[in-house]
């Protein structure tokens, strides 16, 4: 039984640069991986899907250049080609990850599937055969989350498809249903209406992006009908029929009941933790309803030298967010400072397109919580960079503390949405008010610059 002093759990995007830095400060570690090196992000998420809807973006301007007035006799996707590229930057970025990890003096990659036996006890089953035990003074869990399959009946024999398995695809789907009309659900419908599929979401609640302002969410919705994707709301699955000719899904609308016929089901419903398997019953760990991993603001959980990073523990599920948990433990634990997840800013960005960038409360929860606030909006149309570039769909949005006027939220849907984002995120940071940025310098013409003009909007 060999002891380590800090095993980590979960090679993901917590995961590996924290193993590397407990290693370098001279820990003995070990890493522990089931499957692959980088975690969601390189292997089945950011990456994969960022370098596809590149391509989707490609088709989409061909197909409307004419606009611009450059004239495109016709245009092929190659999606068999569009995977090969995909696949190029996953397998180098995953290998430049685990070449980083196995030249780390002190650090030990193990491929397998980890389980407590202990509370400080694992037993780890080795994906090239056999078992190991591994002691150690401290457990760091970053084993993320996985996609939820929900209980429709048909849908386990109908060959449907997860976030990860869509990225194999080589044959584009004549018509794709995509159930979840949520951020993962809402990229891959546009990408593979863009690609040439046929495209039908169906989302149970009354409205796509349930979390989102109704303004916000009601201006994606247009912009994703524009495109020609066709959205059901209020639905409940009832059944999805395989045939020879394909799939049926039956679904009750409101009150009627009704079918339709596709090729392709994406399920893409919500996610949920991988702790399933990893014993945590062994150590005392405590879990909220949904299996997530609790933990306090320094990420331990309530059995002391456990911590939990990155989804696995709840919360926002953010390729950045999981790197900053990483940051913090490390410079708690190594550096002896004193951080903690609290009043964190929480950006994140949807990559349909154009972009959805935010940061901040959205206008919902400013009321919820009692701000007197005021909102300004200026629709893409009215910023003169995105006219310049023909590209004015969307809008800026800001939610500002009236009494104090501190930005206390923003979402830019638009062209560079996460960048503009970006910007106004800094600002917040650094405690620059509305009336400030109202008469900032910005190069012109940029679309940062139309900040002047959206808080303009609030002049009385």
């Amino acid at each position: 039984m060999k002891h380590y002093d800090a095993i980590v759990i979960g090679a993901g995007q917590a995961g590996s640069p924290l193993s590397k830095k407990l290693a370098g400060a001279g820990k003995k570690t070990a890493l522990i991986e089931k499957k692959w090196i980088g975690g969601t992000c390189i292997n089945d998420g950011c990456t994969p899907t960022k370098t596809m809807i590149a391509s989707a973006k490609l088709a989409y301007l061909a197909a409307r250049c004419n606009n611009l007035g450059v004239d495109i006799k016709g245009f092929k996707v190659n999606l068999k080609e569009i995977k090969k590229r995909k696949d190029k930057i996953v397998e180098h970025a995953r290998n430049g990850s685990q070449e980083a990890i196995e030249k780390t003096k002190d650090l030990d990659l193990i491929f397998g599937e980890a389980r407590f036996t202990d509370k400080k006890t694992i037993t780890v089953k080795l994906n090239e055969g056999g078992e190991e035990t591994f002691t150690a003074d401290q457990f760091f869990i970053d084993t993320g989350t996985a996609t939820v399959i929900p209980d429709i009946d048909g849908l386990q024999d109908s060959g449907y498809l997860t976030s990860t398995t869509i990225l194999d695809l080589e044959k584009i789907p004549e018509h794709l249903v995509v159930i979840g009309g949520n951020y993962i659900g809402l990229e891959f419908a546009q990408m593979f209406k863009r690609f040439g599929s046929s495209v039908t979401i169906l989302e149970r609640g009354a409205r796509i992006m349930a979390r989102e302002d109704d303004d916000l969410a009601e201006e994606v919705r247009e912009i994703l009908l524009a495109e020609g994707i066709d959205i059901l709301t209020g639905v409940k699955l009832q059944k999805i029929k395989k045939g020879q000719k394909g799939l049926t899904v039956k679904l009750i609308a409101g009150k009627d009941e009704t079918q339709l016929k596709c090729s392709h089901i994406l399920v893409a419903a919500g996610r949920a933790p991988q702790t399933r398997s990893l014993g945590l019953d062994k150590t005392g760990v405590e879990v909220d309803d949904k299996g997530y991993i609790k933990v306090n603001d320094k990420l331990e959980t309530n059995v002391k030298g456990i911590y939990a990073l990155g989804d696995v523990k709840g919360g926002p599920a953010f390729t950045h967010i999981a790197y900053n948990d990483y940051t913090i433990v490390y410079r708690n634990l190594i550096k002896g400072e004193d951080l903690n997840i609290k009043d964190r800013p929480v950006p994140y960005c949807m990559f349909i397109d154009p972009q959805l960038g935010r940061v901040g409360l959205t206008e919902k929860e400013a009321q919820e919580q009692g701000y007197d606030i005021k909102v300004a909006k200026l629709q893409m149309e009215h910023v003169a960079r995105a006219v310049e570039v023909g590209e004015t769909r969307g809008l800026m949005k800001a939610v500002v503390d009236a009494k104090t006027k501190e930005i206390l939220g923003v979402a830019i849907l638009g062209e560079e949405g996460g960048e503009i984002m970006s910007v106004m995120q800094m600002a917040m940071l650094g405690g620059i008010t509305y009336d400030r940025i109202r008469y900032c310098v910005f190069a012109h013409p940029t679309y940062s610059e139309s900040l002047n003009n959206l808080f303009m909007t609030l002049e009385e």
